[in-house]
């Protein structure tokens, strides 16, 4: 997966934490099926940025933890689709969207929980993730499919609760 990752946040983001990311994002990928092409990214910001974000975008002026924009959510009525061959399609990489987490959020979480900041992290990338693959929980249904998903692919990677 071709994955940017940029750290917006006043304190800064470890090379560990970021590494985490990556990896449990390319594992989530690889479990769910995705084209190594696949594009994304994620924005770690603070409490402030997210807000700001949560605020314009959702309408909701409060800080949450992860906020995911997927592209194919984003195409209206008047989009004009892409035709491609077959040949591009396997050329031209996916992008499907980008995540933004607030790291206090991981760390209010994390101790709220009483599990570690890495497990908190790698959990709302793969929130955010399957929200960007299609998955959603606002309706039951979809819940009983995403939450279990969501389960299995982090206690496959090793981030058990």
């Amino acid at each position: 997966m071709d994955l940017e990752i940029y750290d917006k946040t006043s304190q800064g983001v470890t090379e560990k934490d970021q590494k985490l990311i990556r990896d449990v994002l390319n594992f989530a990928g690889s479990y769910i099926h995705l084209a190594d092409s696949t594009e994304m990214s994620v924005t770690l910001v603070n409490n402030d940025e997210i807000q700001r974000i949560n605020r314009d975008y959702r309408g909701v002026d409060r800080a949450t933890d992860v906020i995911s924009f997927a592209i194919e959510d984003q195409a209206d009525d008047d989009d004009f689709p892409i035709i491609m061959d077959e040949t591009m399609e396997d050329v031209i990489p996916e992008n499907i969207g980008d995540i933004f987490v607030s790291v206090d959020k991981v760390a209010e979480q994390a101790d709220y929980l009483g599990h570690s900041f890495q497990r908190e992290l790698g959990f709302l990338v793969v929130h955010g993730f399957l929200h960007l693959n299609g998955y959603d929980h606002m309706q039951k249904k979809d819940a009983d499919v995403m939450f279990p998903l969501q389960k299995e692919i982090l206690n496959a990677y090793g981030l058990k609760r």
